[in-house]
């Protein structure tokens, strides 16, 4: 988990230069993004951190543990507020999905970081051998798909919905929808169209809702 900490690089001799955990995760993920984690080499991750082996194991300790603590660093950063948001709201189902959608896209193509949901890419990138990081983005998918579960849930019991709303289904789908607005932003879609695209999404839920906006 990143805590902001200042580190000491001990690069070559003289005097330790610290530098900043945030930072360099940010760094690592713009790399992992662009290359992959494979091709991704220590050495490549260390040249772009500005660090030198040493300090990458004393901070990191390894490849693995720092892509793990990377995407959860990005996933904290970009994604935890959008969707503790849209769990917790009380607004009505159809707009709140709409805003929903609307903001995931902006971060999806937010020029801070790299286009596309570092979550999703991982899932699609990594190999089958990296079992640990695989079951790590597997559950964080879950998580997303879980929030929509539970928004759906409520809006059900506060009898927004028809008793016979597909709630599982729906919420698998707007997982997918997310996942595949991740693509599309990967692919360098434009803010506009990703967005034009996903005001359709919560459509998906007219035959269940009572009172569509």
């Amino acid at each position: 988990m990143s805590d902001n900490t200042t580190l000491v690089s001990a690069k070559g001799k003289g005097r330790p230069r610290s530098f900043d955990r945030d930072t360099a995760l940010m760094t690592a993920l713009r790399i992992f993004w662009k290359l992959g984690y494979e091709p991704a080499s220590v050495s490549i991750l260390c040249k772009a951190m500005e660090i030198n082996p040493p300090s990458f194991y004393a901070a990191f300790k390894s490849k693995e543990m720092l892509f793990l603590e990377a995407i959860t660093f990005y996933e904290k950063r970009y994604w935890t507020p959008l969707l503790t948001a849209f769990e917790n709201s009380d607004a009505p189902l159809k707009p709140l999905l709409r805003d929903f959608f609307n903001k995931a896209a902006a971060i999806l193509l937010n020029p801070e970081t790299p286009s596309g949901c570092m979550v999703v890419l991982a899932a699609i990138n990594i190999a089958p051998k990296e079992e640990r990081i695989a079951a790590v983005v597997k559950e964080l998918r879950q998580q997303t798909r879980d929030v929509f579960a539970r928004r759906l849930q409520k809006s059900l019991d506060k009898g927004e919905l028809y008793p016979n709303a597909k709630l599982a289904s729906l919420a698998d789908t707007f997982n997918i929808m997310l996942e595949g607005m991740s693509i599309q932003a990967k692919d360098a879609m434009p803010l506009k169209d990703l967005q034009e695209a996903a005001k359709l999404i919560p459509n998906l839920i007219d035959p269940y809702i009572k009172d569509p906006q």
